[in-house]
């Protein structure tokens, strides 16, 4: 992962997710993180898209398939994988929630232009982007969290924008993932080329406290492979940029970068062919958003919208 381009302190307080009462996670450059979200060039990563495809392949699973869903920043989360949701979800209507809603909705067309066509626009089924009032049934969000300065925000968002009984489904990176290049700048005394990925028990806990219920975490180990240091440096270049708040602050020059690729070609771990390893630990999270209760004392207030969703929930009985 690369530094960032520079953005103004105006352009990061503009980021839809900032919670002024949450601290950063530790080690995360908060401008660091809306730099990379507002960074205007940069396809899908091939990671991104294969983690992506394969939690879209969990749909199947479900007994009532979402009628209405949100695709929380559908370039970063892979346009391949958005279709294959779509494909899974061919009547649903889709919102999406992007940094920069127009260029996320012109890449998904031209990716995928039977989910911009006319015919989806006369059903009411091609994307839009998301409102503060949109509700859905679920909220898709593939590979996004673990680049978020302030999670708990995150999540209180999602959480906002579901109905009741709709659920979140998630996917990011965790601690183990990227573990051959931290080794190598350790060896080398460099600054930290990443900042550290949180545990899935911790992601659970959060979700609880963000009143998501019933959470089901689970993370698999994918081994990638390289031919050539170059070919690695692009998927690395692709999956991020680096976020963390002790990174070398300096630009370096050709000579430095002579040094950087050879520390690389000696020191990174190799298959017995000879091709460079790296490892992704991905997690995937699921959980519901359930109805609202009320904790009584002796003045209790309840939002119109909670209110509606207890009686709505609540059997009728008849009076005697």
């Amino acid at each position: 992962m690369t530094d960032p381009a520079p953005i103004s302190p105006a352009q990061a307080a503009g980021s839809p997710v900032e919670s002024p009462t949450e601290s950063p996670v530790p080690g995360m450059d908060p401008l660091a993180v809306a730099r990379w979200a507002h960074h205007r060039q940069r396809p899908s990563a091939w990671l991104h898209d294969e983690v992506g495809t394969r939690m879209a392949s969990r749909l199947g699973w479900l007994r009532q398939p979402p009628l209405v869903w949100l695709d929380w920043e559908p370039i970063q989360g892979g346009l391949i994988a958005h279709g294959a949701v779509t494909a899974s979800l061919p009547d649903a209507k889709v919102f999406i929630a992007a940094a920069l809603s127009d260029q996320a909705l012109l890449a998904i067309k031209k990716n995928n232009p039977a989910s911009g066509g006319i015919w989806q626009w006369w059903r009411g089924k091609a994307p839009q982007p998301v409102q503060g009032s949109t509700r859905v049934d679920m909220v898709w969000a593939n590979m996004a969290l673990h680049a978020q300065h302030q999670p708990l925000a995150l999540l209180r968002r999602w959480h906002s924008h579901l109905n009741t009984d709709g659920f979140l489904m998630f996917s990011c990176l965790g601690p183990q993932s990227l573990q051959e290049l931290v080794a190598v700048y350790q060896r080398m005394g460099w600054a930290p080329p990443c900042h550290g990925f949180t545990d899935m028990h911790d992601w659970g806990d959060m979700l609880v406290q963000e009143g998501f219920a019933a959470p089901v975490m689970d993370a698999e180990t994918i081994t990638l492979t390289y031919a050539s240091l170059d070919a690695l440096v692009r998927d690395l270049r692709a999956l991020g940029r680096n976020l963390h708040a002790m990174r070398d602050p300096r630009t370096h020059g050709r000579h430095w970068l002579a040094r950087w690729r050879q520390a690389m070609e000696e020191h990174w771990p190799r298959t017995p062919q000879g091709d460079f390893v790296l490892t992704a630990e991905v997690i995937y999270g699921h959980a519901f958003k359930p109805r609202p209760r009320v904790r009584l004392s002796g003045t209790s207030t309840v939002s119109l919208g909670d209110m509606r969703s207890m009686l709505a929930s609540e059997p009728h009985r008849r009076v005697p």
